[in-house]
């Protein structure tokens, strides 16, 4: 019969900072997730304040047409006012998003304009309203339409 090892809450508490630690490690050399990384450089155990549509802004991995083009899941980038269709198109020079406009980074500001927009809940909710307004507009075929309205 096995038999069972209790740990004590010290052991616990220095395994799981062991592993936060590990987890950092492999966060910050990692390949994948750098845009997310640029925002939330460090791993925690508290979870974001973050929803799907905050995600899909972040990650620029939704609705986009500079995302979608980059798949080969749209023959163009552009969106249908004429600009290149990123996430920062939508949120500062779209004409038909004009309602959630923020004010456009200064060149080579992107990272720290998007960790302040991260930042900001006022900010975070223009960005789901961009989001939600791409998605209810099917701007994009109806294949790759994203259902945020289960959010």
């Amino acid at each position: 019969m096995p038999s069972f090892n209790p740990l004590t809450l010290g052991v616990l508490k220095i395994r799981v900072q062991l592993y936060t630690e590990e987890w950092q490690t492999s966060w910050k050399n990692g390949d994948t997730g750098r845009k997310i990384y640029n925002i939330m450089p460090s791993v925690s155990l508290r979870p974001t304040n973050w929803i799907r549509e905050d995600v899909i802004f972040f990650s620029q991995h939704g609705p986009f047409p500079a995302y979608l083009k980059r798949f080969h899941l749209s023959d163009s980038d552009y969106c249908s006012c004429g600009g290149i269709g990123t996430a920062l198109h939508y949120a500062t020079e779209c004409i038909y998003t004009v309602s959630w406009h923020m004010r456009k980074p200064a060149p080579n500001f992107d990272q720290e304009w998007l960790k302040r927009v991260a930042d900001n809940l006022v900010s975070r909710h223009k960005i789901r309203g961009i989001i939600k307004f791409i998605s209810e507009n099917r701007s994009f075929p109806a294949f790759l339409a994203f259902n945020l309205t289960a959010s």
